[in-house]
């Protein structure tokens, strides 16, 4: 990843000032890696969850696949506010404080099969795995759409930045601004 700068303090639009390199760096990662952790309120205290996800088609959110048997389920439908981590994988020798990463402050929402997005979020999910095809017809699996509130991107040792939820889907559709 290129080193990222953080945007210019005071009133200077975010989206303007931010780094090609930040949009860059926040795109290749999101897309780059297949499973999140997941932090969900479970009975009042923190719980976290590893699960896949897919980006949407317009960049405002990401979904994932999720079975009713599952805590982190019943946890999104009770508290929709939930937390999003995205990491570059651990390698030998590396620094572990500068690997990339991201947190995604989200709303988690439950898409019913007769939503009119329900099709786009399952041809998303289907597009990054489609071994999942026979499961998403099973009827105690839902699909969530979990969408930016804020992000605090890690673009590697002091290189971090926090983006408004509009530089998601900015930076997922590939746009500086």
């Amino acid at each position: 990843m290129q080193p990222i700068r953080a945007p210019p303090a005071g009133g200077a639009d975010i989206l303007n000032a931010m780094s090609t390199a930040a949009f860059a760096s926040l795109r290749q990662l999101v897309r780059g890696v297949r499973v999140a952790s997941l932090g969900t309120l479970h009975q009042g205290e923190p719980y976290v969850s590893l699960v896949p996800y897919a980006v949407l088609e317009d960049g405002s959110g990401v979904v994932v696949h999720v079975s009713a048997l599952s805590a982190h389920t019943g946890d999104m439908l009770a508290s929709p506010r939930v937390s999003l981590m995205i990491a570059e994988a651990d390698a030998a020798g590396a620094l572990a404080q500068a690997l990339p990463r991201v947190t995604i402050q989200a709303d988690a929402e439950r898409l019913a099969a007769s939503d009119p997005r329900w099709g786009g979020a399952r041809d998303a999910y289907l597009s990054r795995f489609p071994h999942a095809a026979r499961i998403l017809e099973l009827p105690d699996f839902s699909l969530f759409v979990i969408r930016p509130v804020s992000i605090r991107l890690i673009g590697g040792f002091a290189q971090a930045v926090t983006l408004p939820a509009e530089a998601f889907a900015t930076a997922m559709a590939g746009q500086k601004h």
